[in-house]
Parts: structure tokens; C-alpha cells; sequence
């Protein structure tokens, strides 16, 4: 048996998958090849083209070296473990063996199946750019190389998943970054051990100090205009292959409730927007609270002309104001999640359902009252005017619910106490959770809450602990 032959029958052992195919071809001057690759992810096409035309022209006696010299790819590597040629096929790149060699070339043939690159479902802006990230990780490096051009921008790939040995991108600016973070966060994704990282959720946890916490520790994106803001200022961005929701960190509270479209509007109309985002939020999440523990132990807090309102509505009602208002939910909560999960179209008409015959029939039937669907409804919808923010937001709602029904009022007041002093003592890597307000950066509350002008904001965020601090050098126009 000849060394061609060995090296094939020893790959195939391995991956004896019949999508791991072999191409055999044999040069003008009578030199044998094996071409090995898996069908699906690997480019047929650039095989042809720069590999077997190329290898026409070898000569029997030519040795290891010459045919280096006439492939045709830029990507090519050598190689003398078969360890690394199983590695590299299942990662979708091709390996040329030759007879009468032992060592190998692992040709760049990657081409998985990827959709085309276009506006992010989640993240729909009127102004700005349009694209968003996909599931093809260098398709997303690329997207971040045409805005960041700066040969500061380093570009780390770490492998992550023992089954999958998933391609981990850390982006960054040498420079700007808070020193030794890109290695903390390397270190901690290369500790953890797991089969598989089908999205980047999976690499959220493994570098959140605190994976169990209601509130997270990386904030993320879909569009590449926002990560690559965001990693000017300092961040480190974490981008996963399979995966089109891009990471960063240091996270800030504050980040929720900022959009892409804050930047490329008046900085008058980004700010009114800004704090009617978080007003959203807090009537998302208390409205229901409030609404419960008014009346159930302070009716004196409802205007009494619409408790007169009120009080005809929920007038010979089979249900206790608490009860009421969490089936309410409940029922809310099925419906979104059914709408979200079934097709199409059958969504739409259970949507019509949902909202006619179901709370129609049940005010009619006198089971619900109206004022509790307007305000489970107001309040649905005012906590999807921060998306990043609900699942947060919503499980909040039904904590802060449970506790109004049973406690009232001082129990809403002793649980939002709690949160807050929780979330004064939280950090992401370095940065405080709620600052610039605790602890109070005066310097970063031009791009908070209130957004300032673009010639305000001369500066990085303090917050996150930069190297170089300033970004605007134009002291002209300030």
C-alpha cells in the first residue's frame, strides 16, 4: 500500500461520513493527488480552479516543494499530523495529499451555507445603516473591517466547544481597550468545557461573574454600526461563529435604553426619546403592581372620579383584583409566546382571536375587567419600547405583581429598594452596572440619559477604565 493510499484509508477511518468525500486526480507528468473534503462546506468550484488545473503541470520527479510553489490559493498551509487534517476538513477547509509525501497542504476551500447580509429584525432603525450581522463569522469580521480601517484593531479568534470547535472572534483596539481584559476574557472562554456553542448566548454566561443573575453582563448587538461605536469607546466585542448577535463588554444598564438612531438624530430628539424609554419601562413594569395593590389595601391612591370608573367595571367581578390581573397576564403571555411559534399566518388570526373573542368575550362574560386589560396591554407594549430589556423587565412584572398582591404598596416600595441597592453593587468587568449614576461620573451623563451634542463628547466613557480617553480632537467647534 503505498503513503497516498495510507493517508486516505486513515482519514476515512476517522470521518467515514459519506459527505467526507475524496478526489483522486493524477498530474500530465504522472504524479498521483488526493483531494479530500466535506461536500456542503468546502468550495468545489476553487478546488478546480486553484488546485487541480494548477497541479497539471507537475512532473513525476517534481518534489514536495515545486508543487507548493504552483498552487494557487492564498490560503494554503502546510501540514504533517493527521490529527490537524481531520480538524481542518471538518472545519470545511480541503487537504491535498501527495504520493510518495508524508506531509499534506490544508487549502482554504471554506464556503458554508450563509444568508445574505441585511437589516437585523430586531434592531430596525429609520436613520443609519441598514446592515446586520449573519450566522458567517467572517462575513461579521468584515463588516467590522470596513468601519474600523484604524491598524489598531486587533482581531483574536479563540476555539470554544469540544464537538463543535466553534471560531470565537475578540475584537478590540490595542490602545483604547482597559489593559489585560482581552486576555481575561480569552482565558475564561478557553477554561470552559461544552459540547457544542450554537449562538452566542452560550459565551454570555460562561464570562458573566454571576451566570444566574437576573440582569446580564454583556450587552449586545445585531448591527455593525453599534459594535463598532461601542468598540471605539473601549469595549471588547465577542463575535461567535453561527451566531448574527454580536457581544460586548464592559455592559452598562444605561446601554438599554440607547439605539443606534439616538446618533444620527438631534440630540434634542434622542434625548426626549431616551427618557420616555425608561418612563416605558417603569410603567411596564409597575403599572400592574400599582393598579393590584390600590385596590387591594390603598384605594385612596386611584383619582376618585376614575375609581368611580373603576369600581362599576370590576362591580360583581368572581375574581380577586390579584387574581384577576395575574390570569390576565397569564393569558397574555400565552398568546405572545403562541404568536411567536406558529406559522405565519395562522399567528394573525390568533392574534385577531386573542384579542376580539378571547377579551371580549371575557369582559362580556363578566370573568375580566376592561380597566385590567387596558393596563395589562399598556404595559405589554411599554416594555417593548427597550427590547434588550424584556425578558428583565417582564419577569420583574410578575415578581413585583405577586409581591403588591400580597404585601401592597410597602412591599413594591421595599422590593424596588432592594433592586436598586443590588444593582449599585454590580460591575461588568471594572464597570459599575448603573453608572455613570452610581457612582456618579459627571463627565458621562452627556451620553446617558440626556444625549449632548456630538462636540460634548470629546471624551470615552470614564466608566470603562480606557487607556486613551479622548476621541474628538477639535477644539474649535466645543
Amino acid at each position: 500500500m503505498t503513503t497516498l493510499e495510507k493517508n486516505i484509508k486513515a482519514v476515512k477511518k476517522v470521518l467515514s461520513s459519506e459527505d467526507v468525500l475524496v478526489f483522486e486526480f493524477i498530474s500530465d507528468g504522472g504524479k498521483k493527488f488526493a483531494a479530500i473534503y466535506a461536500d456542503g462546506i468546502a468550495d468545489k468550484q476553487l478546488l478546480g480552479e486553484l488546485v487541480v488545473k494548477p497541479l497539471r503541470a507537475v512532473k513525476k520527479n517534481d518534489d514536495i516543494g515545486t508543487v507548493r510553489l504552483l498552487l494557487a490559493s492564498p490560503e494554503v498551509k502546510d501540514g504533517d499530523k493527521l490529527s490537524d487534517a481531520i480538524k481542518e476538513i471538518s472545519d470545511g477547509n480541503g487537504v491535498l495529499f501527495v504520493e510518495d509525501e508524508k506531509k499534506f497542504f490544508i487549502i482554504g476551500l471554506k464556503k458554508p451555507p450563509a444568508r445574505a447580509v441585511a437589516e437585523p429584525p430586531t434592531q430596525i432603525a429609520v436613520k443609519g445603516p441598514r446592515e446586520g450581522f449573519i450566522e458567517d463569522i467572517k462575513t461579521n469580521l468584515g463588516l467590522i473591517r470596513k468601519r474600523i480601517k484604524s491598524s489598531d484593531l486587533k482581531i483574536k479568534t479563540v476555539k470554544s466547544g469540544e464537538r463543535s470547535d466553534t471560531a470565537v472572534a475578540l475584537v478590540y483596539l490595542e490602545g483604547v481597550c482597559p489593559a489585560g481584559l482581552p486576555e481575561r476574557i480569552e482565558k475564561e472562554i478557553a477554561a470552559e468545557e461544552i459540547d457544542i456553542i450554537p449562538d452566542s448566548s452560550y459565551i454570555s454566561s460562561f464570562i458573566s461573574s454571576k451566570p444566574r443573575s437576573l440582569f446580564k453582563r454583556c450587552a449586545t448587538s445585531e448591527k455593525p454600526d453599534i459594535f463598532c461605536a461601542k468598540v471605539c469607546e473601549g469595549r471588547v466585542g465577542i463575535v461567535v461563529d453561527g451566531s448574527p448577535i454580536a457581544l460586548t463588554v464592559p455592559y452598562m444598564l444605561v446601554e438599554d435604553f440607547q439605539t443606534g438612531e439616538d446618533y444620527y438624530s438631534s440630540s434634542y430628539r434622542a434625548t426626549t426619546l431616551r427618557i420616555l424609554r425608561v418612563l416605558a419601562v417603569f410603567i411596564g413594569m409597575f403599572l400592574p403592581a400599582l393598579y393590584v395593590s390600590a385596590q387591594l389595601f390603598k384605594i385612596q391612591l386611584i383619582p376618585y372620579r376614575l375609581l368611580l370608573r373603576i369600581s362599576s367595571s370590576v362591580q360583581g367581578l368572581p375574581l380577586s383584583p390579584s387574581i384577576e390581573m395575574f390570569l390576565t397576564l397569564l393569558v397574555l403571555e400565552v398568546l405572545n409566546e403562541a404568536s411567536i411559534r406558529m406559522p405565519k399566518y395562522v399567528g394573525l388570526a390568533l392574534s385577531v382571536v386573542g384579542a376580539l373573542v378571547l377579551g371580549d368575550t371575557a369582559v362580556k362574560a363578566g370573568i375580566i375587567s376592561t380597566p385590567a386589560i387596558i393596563i395589562v396591554a399598556f404595559s405589554a407594549i411599554c416594555l417593548y419600547t427597550v427590547p434588550d430589556l424584556v425578558e428583565t423587565s417582564a419577569t420583574l412584572r410578575w415578581i413585583f405583581l405577586i409581591v403588591a398582591g400580597s404585601i401592597g404598596p410597602f412591599g413594591i416600595v421595599l422590593l424596588t429598594a432592594f433592586l436598586i441597592c443590588y444593582l449599585v453593587s454590580e460591575q461588568s468587568y471594572g464597570a459599575p452596572l448603573m453608572a455613570p449614576f452610581a457612582p456618579l461620573v459627571k463627565s458621562d451623563l452627556y451620553d446617558s440619559m440626556v444625549k449632548a451634542n456630538l462636540y460634548s463628547l470629546e471624551n470615552r466613557p470614564a466608566s470603562l477604565s480606557v487607556r486613551d480617553k479622548v476621541r474628538l480632537k477639535n477644539e474649535d467647534k466645543r
